[in-house]
């Protein structure tokens, strides 16, 4: 079996230190920006191309999880079947609006990642 190999590519920049459950709305509608390492850059070219983008990222301060869990509306569901940060592999996946790029930093919505989250990987959202 081939080696797990994950890069952190950049990280997200916006206004929110840390964040209670209550407040995943309110981080998804505010503007964010993802900082892609310049060694990376290169792997933007295009990409304004595409309105939405899929952007995965690693939950790094989310501690512990639970299988079965409550979610933000009150429902009890697994945990794959719920948004919850807190997840065996720690991986975060949102559809983002692109709604600027200026070299290597995107600024989208719709992002629900704290400051300073490693992102690790960007895909453009592909229309069927």
């Amino acid at each position: 079996m081939k080696e797990l190999q994950i890069t952190v590519i950049g990280h997200v920049r916006n206004e929110w230190k840390k964040a209670k459950p209550f407040e995943a709305d309110a981080i998804k509608s505010s503007i964010s920006t993802i900082v892609v390492k310049k060694e990376y850059a290169d792997g933007l070219y295009k990409i304004e191309n595409f309105r939405e983008l899929n952007v995965l990222f690693y939950f790094d301060r989310s501690l512990g999880y639970e299988l079965r869990t409550s979610t933000r509306s009150g429902d009890f569901r697994g945990v794959f079947a719920c948004c919850s940060p807190r997840r065996p592999s720690l991986i975060g996946l949102t559809t983002v609006e692109l709604l600027k790029v200026e070299e290597n930093v995107l600024t989208v919505t719709g992002l629900d990642a704290i400051n300073n989250t490693p992102v690790l990987d960007i895909k453009p959202v592909i229309p069927r």
